[in-house]
């Protein structure tokens, strides 16, 4: 569903609360303790009694498969409504979720129940979203614990101050709420500062506005009129941030924010009942005034990125636009810059006149970074030094004589009819050299000091060379290639006989986050028809190239009973295929989730195989693999039923969006260990948080997550806790007549699965000792859980 869409849905639904609210006389009640709400529920929100502000879960614009908690404006459906979020980079997955506990504290956890963030507060008695936007925790007393207002992220509003010592951060972009290039830093000594900042560093480059010599602990304060002061610690005005608008707070709603291009804009948007006005968010005042040049301090790329320009609409909102020659690295997140369409020259020849021209863009800077200056020098010279120059991108004159040379990248791009100079860029060539305009009534060529004729016999040898090195490249994709060797014991296979024994791929057997498996049938000399699975990548890119050569060799070197075999690959021009053993009984989720329970001691041997494959992964092989996708889905049976682990090495060719559950992070909802949340070091312990989960999946023959059964037991990991702290293990298996008799090997699989899932991964322990522990070669006291440190 696109998101203005759920923001419409949304506003149905909180017309619907509010006014079943209001009948109720709950509409300006306390959160109680033991209050939920949940990622994706139908009411995931907590209204303020006006019903003007929510607190909630709303999905991530562009990606509706993920959610922000965050404070917002009920009534306005778009992402502009979001006002606060408890950290930027902070992105869930569907079925998180957000308590007030009995004991009083406010956790927001992922759908494992790690919990992801606490405003550590204690013993709170309630918690309210008020009318003015900001979220409190309060004691018994009435007096707030917490409060959203004082840890600000990039916006404030009426009422709200900036404390001392604290700071706004813009978002990456208005779609992307990661932490941005810029922030305002209110210090302690009084002073206001505006800076750009690295990403993802945090580095501050040189403040490009500042407000300095107030007094100490003076404050940033929105008042309730609608103007944004300086003031001091006893409430004095030193100087306006914006100036007092003639919209009153109460007919609109108020926000002052630093936008992702650096600006600190006071914006205004009318509420429902206010008549007449436009429907939209309107800038009344901004700071700095002039925030295209206002940045240029050196280091960074500037307000619009490498080898952009800056320029303003008729509203006065900054457009960044890409010279001619040069496009958007990522037209979506355009704070990128720019990237050549062309290849740059090299300066093997040290001249580059040949094959490049110069395009001449009036009223264009680069006012910082030249590397070179004449004077005097006309504007033809000025453009044909540069051409000449193979550290040259572009070179800038004023009309005046003077002449400047600029490296690649170039920043700080400012485009401006007050800009009383004309910039020539360096481009790639066509056959032709046009004439390049100056203006309207003046123009310049370079035609004549080229050589026209050689020129276009050059470029036509040239292209004849490129066209046939395209056409012996062709050729040899297409052949079968023998000359890479990855691996003595893997057979390299062509497309055509993989499509031949695929039946063209015409029965597929499985679908992953890696690609499509298809059944086929390969002739073997000695063993006549060999069944095979074959994975047909998806999505793959030349740059992967070496990574698949690499990943391929490692697979290949990996020999155990518990992982799927390789037998073969197909690196053929784009396509990339892995061949393995055809694993007649399927995944252990469908044998373990279908209709009829698995044997006890069957179950019991699929632990063990599993439990060893990953020890061998982890500590046996010459180069450690971390699988980072364990799950039932991803673990055969063959036709004896023994447990093989699949798909371990992979996790290192897929594309980056391909498994991610949220930024930046790799494997299967409900199985992920919390440090990818936290995105911490990743290591070989988010396997074994991962055979955790599946491990008690496998014990009481379901899913983790079960949203049919009662709340205690939705969720197999929190149930399986408060079993073993009640001592009632047993109710785990309960029906379960074979496990009931064995209920040792029971108490012992649960004990390790729990240990297994504890929240710092060096309590969790080695897949070398869960095995030991497993075969009863180690006592299980030794993996006793301290239960202040269980994550459940």
């Amino acid at each position: 569903m696109g998101y203005p869409l759920l923001g419409f849905l949304l506003l149905l639904d909180l017309v619907a609360i509010t006014t079943a609210a209001a009948a109720n006389g709950q509409s300006s009640g306390n959160i109680t303790l033991n209050s939920s709400l949940t990622a994706g529920a139908k009411l995931s929100y907590w209204l303020s009694p006006s019903g003007d502000f929510a607190f909630g879960f709303v999905p991530l614009p562009g990606d509706s498969s993920l959610f922000l908690l965050a404070i917002y404006y009920a009534t306005i459906p778009n992402s502009s409504n979001i006002i606060w979020i408890p950290a930027l980079n902070l992105t869930l997955s569907l079925d998180s979720s957000v308590v007030l506990t009995p004991d009083g504290q406010l956790s927001l956890r992922d759908p494992t129940g790690a919990e992801v963030w606490n405003p550590s507060v204690q013993n709170a008695a309630y918690a309210a979203m008020l009318d003015s936007g900001n979220f409190v925790i309060g004691s018994s007393n009435g007096s707030y614990l917490w409060e959203s207002f004082s840890s600000p992220v990039d916006t404030i509003l009426p009422t709200q101050s900036l404390l001392p010592n604290s700071k706004l951060i813009s978002k990456l972009a208005n779609d992307d709420f990661n932490e941005g290039r810029f922030e305002i830093i209110m210090q302690g000594d009084g002073s206001l500062y505006f800076y750009s900042i690295s990403v993802p560093t945090g580095n501050l480059y040189s403040a490009y506005w500042s407000s300095t010599q107030n007094p100490s602990n003076s404050r940033l304060f929105f008042n309730s009129s609608g103007r944004i002061d300086l003031v001091t610690p006893t409430g004095e005005v030193i100087s306006a941030l914006t100036t007092a608008v003639t919209k009153s707070t109460a007919d609109f709603y108020h926000r002052g924010t630093i936008d992702p291009d650096g600006v600190f804009r006071h914006y205004v948007h009318p509420k429902p009942s206010t008549e007449g006005a436009a429907d939209q968010w309107t800038v009344m005042d901004f700071k700095p005034a002039d925030i295209c040049r206002t940045q240029m301090k050196g280091l960074g790329s500037g307000t619009c990125g490498f080898n952009s320009y800056c320029q303003y609409d008729s509203s006065g909102m900054v457009i960044c636009q890409c010279p001619e020659g040069y496009s958007w690295v990522d037209p979506k997140r355009t704070y990128k810059g720019c990237k050549p369409v062309f290849a740059m020259p090299s300066c093997i020849d040290g001249v580059q006149s040949v094959g490049f021209r110069m395009v001449a863009v009036i009223n264009l800077d680069f006012p910082l970074d030249d590397y070179e200056y004449f004077n005097p020098m006309n504007a033809d010279e000025c453009a044909q030094r540069c051409l000449e120059d193979c550290f040259c991108a572009a070179s800038i004159s004023d009309g005046t004589g003077n002449c400047w040379k600029k490296k690649f990248p170039m920043s700080d791009g400012v485009n401006d009819t007050s800009v009383q100079r004309t910039a020539f860029l360096k481009v790639g060539s066509n056959d032709a050299l046009p004439s390049l305009s100056l203006g309207r009534n003046k123009s310049w060529t370079l035609s004549t000091s080229l050589g026209l004729g050689g020129s276009v016999l050059l470029n036509f040898t040239l292209v004849s060379a490129i066209l046939l090195a395209l056409h012996v490249r062709r050729r040899k994709s297409r052949q079968r290639i023998e000359d890479v060797n990855l691996g003595p014991s893997l057979r390299s296979f062509t497309f055509s006989e993989l499509e031949v024994a695929t039946k063209g791929f015409g029965e597929e057997v499985g679908k992953g986050a890696c690609g499509t498996v298809y059944r086929g049938y390969l002739c073997s000399e000695q063993n006549g028809n060999l069944d095979v699975a074959v994975k047909k990548l998806r999505d793959f890119e030349p740059e992967m190239e070496k990574e698949f050569t690499n990943e391929v060799k490692i697979i290949g070197q990996t020999h155990h009973k518990n992982l799927v075999l390789l037998l073969g690959y197909c690196n053929q021009g784009v396509e990339r295929l892995l061949v393995y053993e055809y694993m007649c009984n399927g995944t252990l989720a469908s044998y373990l989730f279908g209709s009829v329970r698995p044997p006890w001691k069957q179950r019991e041997e699929i632990v063990l195989g599993i439990a060893k494959g990953l020890c061998y992964l982890h500590e046996e092989c010459s180069t450690q693999i971390i699988h980072c996708d364990i799950k039932p889905q991803n673990v055969l049976l063959d036709g004896n039923f023994t447990a093989k682990i699949s798909d371990f090495g992979l996790s290192k060719l897929l594309l980056t969006d391909q498994t991610r559950t949220i930024t930046g992070m790799r494997g299967t909802k409900g199985y992920v260990a919390p440090e990818w949340f936290k995105k911490l070091g990743i290591t070989a312990k988010v396997d074994v948080y991962s055979f955790g989960v599946m491990l008690l999946e496998i014990v009481c023959c379901r899913r983790n997550v079960e949203k049919e059964m009662t709340a205690e037991k939705a969720v197999l990991c929190f149930w399986a806790s408060d079993c073993h702290k009640a001592g009632r293990i047993d109710l785990l298996v309960e029906g379960d007549d074979e496990a009931m008799n064995d209920m040792g090997s029971v108490e012992r699989f649960v004990i390790v699965a729990l240990r297994c899932l504890q929240e710092d991964p060096s309590l969790r322990p080695s897949m070398g000792r869960v095995t030991q522990v497993l075969e009863e070669t180690v006592a299980i006291p030794l993996l006793e859980i301290p239960s202040e440190a269980l994550i459940l």
